[in-house]
């Protein structure tokens, strides 16, 4: 990575909106990145044990971050103990992070059914097929049951698992990281303030 790409970030560089500077950054790596709807997901049990994945941004508005998931994976589990969450996007090529922070909560069922829709046939029956997150004695038991549910719904439209679907995450923080050199690096905050949000430099 050139030095020219480190493009330098302070406070009066972001938006007064942290989801419009969000859309800025994201949409900007468009050219950069392969799959920049990869986001990192940490979540914790209700006694503090975090877990963290990667998962595909799939919603994204001016309130809020979604994904979905089967609602009894590990990470289903967990939000539905504990919904305070952190979300993590990363773009190498130009130097960048965004942390979010916020609480999660379940998007209506419709909103599940529109985006389950969507999906390749073969990601329809893999919902049904995988019990996300159970153990599993082999590959071939995982597709003996992808078999099964092919046969199932053969001829027909698959209808979305009842435990399958999207969760959004209403953010409460923000971070807006910039590589510099010498990690003197640049570090912008969004804390919430009333109805908008306050916007603060961070020491590197």
């Amino acid at each position: 990575m050139s030095s020219e790409r480190w493009i330098p970030l302070d406070v009066t560089d972001c938006d007064e909106s942290p989801f419009v500077q969000f859309h800025r950054w994201f949409d900007e790596a468009a050219v950069e990145m392969h799959e920049r709807e990869a986001i990192a997901l940490v979540t914790s049990t209700p006694d503090g044990h975090p877990s963290a994945r990667m998962v595909l941004l799939r919603h994204l508005d001016v309130t809020s971050f979604g994904w979905f998931t089967n609602y009894d994976s590990r990470k289903g589990q967990e939000l539905r103990a504990n919904p305070h969450a952190a979300l993590l996007w990363y773009c190498e090529p130009l130097g960048r992070q965004i942390r979010i922070e916020g609480v999660a909560s379940l998007m209506s069922a419709a909103e599940s059914d529109a985006y389950y829709q969507s999906r390749p046939r073969g990601h329809q029956l893999g919902a049904h097929a995988s019990n996300q997150s159970a153990l599993i004695g082999s590959r071939g038991e995982l597709q003996a049951r992808v078999d099964d549910v092919t046969q199932q719904f053969e001829g027909a439209d698959v209808p979305r698992p009842e435990n399958w679907g999207g969760f959004r995450l209403t953010p409460t923080r923000f971070e807006f990281w910039q590589h510099r050199r010498d990690r003197l690096h640049d570090r912008v905050l969004y804390t919430p303030d009333g109805a908008g949000w306050i916007r603060q430099r961070q020491a590197p």
